[in-house]
């Protein structure tokens, strides 16, 4: 299960398709699978029952999987009753050879877990199923159902529930009605799915219906009462989105949209819905960024599978259409701080940590939204500028047509965008792929020939086939070029350039490239994906535990011992009393100017005198420490921030200069 994660601080909210766990083995045979399922959940008490009728359809064995968590009540196969089945870890399986058309009987119940409260990283690494009066949520990959191997399914799914609850999973909901007895519903997903997720609460449900194109669709929301007031204001926004992108990709694949609130301070995305924290959706910019995302994400996951053994190209592509689009409808300005924000992430990986787009199939922690998301994004911006924006939106549609409910990886992207361009882009789509790291692009020399400037530009080998912008800046005028860089060391003959006297290497970030250490003001993000940081909490005992609980929830890796061999990136934690003594003792820069305004705490990057990242972070005492665990982790692309609690009052990213060479005679 991938999990989708927002505060106040996260601009825009990096929001993901929720992926369901295979709880067996990988499917062995194409087997066709369809639930019937009846559940009964009452979740004052977390009882959970379940009745599913399974019908299979395929030639092999085939195993089938449920939570060894659930008393299984009644088991047959095509009228034969099964034993209790094997036990393998949490997982309680049924092995079964198919011949034909098959039907699984399988009657279980059991007590899931009290809701509980988690932060982001709890979520990353996956939830149980859990229950209770304020939300309850049983996630697909937490074995509440039987998963069929990793066959897709398709299902019809019957809900009974408390008077007061309201439930929904994805689908087109068929029946509903509600009585002093109980809430009842029935929903069915007849194209083939990748899990269930089932949620429930005490809702209040808005509906409008939307016509686009001749095709109807419900949008619902599904609001706890404190926030049923952002109904109105939630479905005009998906109102919005729903008809961008079947404009732009083809008709929205599904007959519903709806947008859950949810008591855990996280979210997901699932075919036809969004499940996010009641705070998240408090946030203004969610309707005007992330929701758009998530409405996205029913062409790109949950329309068109991802094969997750070949790489997830869905939320790279899912970044580029919806987060980064809606910054180049701000104006150029925005797009290129996006993409500086995405270079200044990646320059803070360490290389050892690196790994190929490729390989990237969930996010996990950081590092992996970095690669998965960002450098994917990027890379689909460079595929843009290469075949031309008529091409580029072609192979979308075709892409789209040829796949659509079906599973597909890079290599069906790159043959959509190869059909609508007639270009062969093998090597571009290999080496952006298959390598880590990206290319380290400088201009080494720049000299005047006459009335030509002569440039060399200069890469680290392997050498990448690079769509290289250089701007020619003169005292009076400039130009752009773009340059076809393929190997390690080029020289090219810029003509008429008689008035130019230096040469801006991509000024407006159009290559995704290490960025020079020169160029890279520090950041939050080089201490919080660090594989190794110093922790230096200084105060009383309470303020240092605040501290240790802040280090926790804000580094991507435990902390070392405080003694650790320099050169290590330090995180320093001190009340504002102690912190000048710190920074001294440890050759550290004072507070910048940015940071002396009035807060609760001040927060800033730094580099020690040895080149290591360095975080500071400056509390008036150990609650104001332990306001920052939820907020700070969101902020890694900023330089410095001042909180009031847990409210941030002021922020700030240090400003790159493009790199410049001189010409010379």
């Amino acid at each position: 299960m991938k999990a989708i994660f927002a505060t106040v601080a996260l601009l825009p909210l990096a929001l993901a398709v929720a992926l369901p766990a295979p709880v067996a083995h990988a499917q062995r045979a194409p087997v066709d699978v369809r639930h019937e399922l009846t559940v009964e959940l009452d979740p004052a008490t977390r009882l959970l029952r379940v009745a599913d009728s399974i019908r299979l359809h395929g030639e092999g064995p085939v195993q089938a999987g449920l939570s060894a968590h659930y008393r299984i009540e009644q088991a047959s196969l095509d009228g034969t009753a099964l034993g209790p089945g094997r036990v393998r870890g949490n997982l309680r399986i049924y092995d079964l050879a198919l011949r034909g058309t098959h039907r699984l009987e399988l009657r279980y119940a059991g007590e899931v877990a009290p809701l509980v409260q988690t932060d982001h990283r709890g979520t990353l690494q996956g939830l149980q199923a859990m229950a209770g009066e304020q939300g309850s949520y049983l996630p697909s990959g937490s074995g509440w159902y039987p998963m069929i191997g990793d066959a897709p399914l398709r299902y019809s799914l019957t809900m009974r529930l408390p008077a007061g609850q309201r439930g929904l999973v994805a689908g087109r909901q068929v029946e509903e009605s509600e009585s002093a007895q109980g809430y009842r519903a029935r929903y069915t997903f007849d194209e083939p799915t990748e899990g269930i997720d089932l949620m429930a609460g005490p809702y209040v449900v808005q509906t409008r219906e939307l016509d686009v194109a001749g095709k109807g669709v419900r949008l619902r929301t599904w609001f706890h009462p404190a926030i049923s007031g952002l109904s109105d204001d939630y479905l005009d926004a998906a109102a919005r989105y729903v008809k961008r992108y079947s404009t732009q990709l083809g008709p929205y694949p599904f007959d519903e949209f709806g947008v859950v609130s949810s008591p855990l301070p996280t979210g997901f995305g699932m075919p036809t819905l969004t499940y996010l924290g009641v705070d998240v959706l408090r946030l203004p910019f969610i309707r005007a960024t992330s929701l758009g995302h998530e409405v996205l994400h029913n062409w790109w996951g949950n329309g068109v599978y991802v094969d997750y053994a070949a790489g997830n190209w869905a939320e790279g592509l899912t970044t580029f259409m919806a987060d980064f689009a809606y910054k180049e409808a701000e104006g150029p300005d925005a797009a290129r701080a996006m993409r500086l924000d995405w270079l200044r992430d990646f320059a803070a990986i360490p290389r050892d940590q690196d790994t190929p787009l490729r390989n990237f199939t969930s996010r996990t922690h950081g590092m992996s939204q970095i690669v998965g998301y960002n450098k994917a994004a990027f890379v689909f911006f460079m595929l843009r500028a290469e075949i031309g924006d008529d091409a580029f939106d072609r192979g979308l549609r075709l892409f789209w047509e040829v796949n659509r409910f079906r599973r597909a990886d890079w290599n069906d992207l790159r043959k959509a965008f190869e059909q609508a361009s007639e270009m062969d882009l093998r090597a571009f789509f290999q080496q952006w792929l298959e390598r880590s790291g990206a290319p380290s692009v400088r201009v080494e020399t720049a000299r005047r020939v006459g009335e030509a400037v002569h440039v060399t530009l200069a890469q680290d080998a392997p050498a990448y086939r690079l769509r290289v912008p250089v701007e020619l800046l003169g005292d009076a005028s400039s130009r752009r070029e773009v340059l076809r860089l393929s190997g390690t060391r080029q020289t090219f003959v810029l003509p008429d350039a008689k008035g130019v006297n230096a040469i801006a290497l991509d000024p407006d970030l159009q290559v995704f490239r290490l960025l020079e250490r020169a160029d890279l003001p520090p950041i939050l993000r080089n201490v919080m994906v660090a594989p190794a940081t110093r922790l230096l909490a200084l105060g009383d005992a309470t303020f240092r535990e605040a501290a240790a609980g802040l280090a926790q929830a804000f580094l991507d890796h435990p902390p070392t011992a405080a003694d650790s061999a320099a050169g290590h990136a330090v995180l320093i934690i001190a009340p504002f009393a102690e912190i000048d003594r710190i920074l001294s003792a440890h050759e550290l820069p004072a507070p910048p100017e940015q940071v002396r305004a009035a807060g609760t705490a001040k927060v800033w990057a730094a580099r020690g005198a040895d080149g290591a990242a360095a975080l500071i972070i400056a509390a008036r005492d150990a609650q104001a420490v332990s306001a920052l665990r939820r907020a700070l982790p969101h902020y890694g692309k900023h330089s410095w921030l001042v909180f009031e609690q847990a409210r941030v009052i002021a922020r700030g990213t240090w400003p790159m200069q493009a790199q410049q060479v001189r010409v010379t005679d």
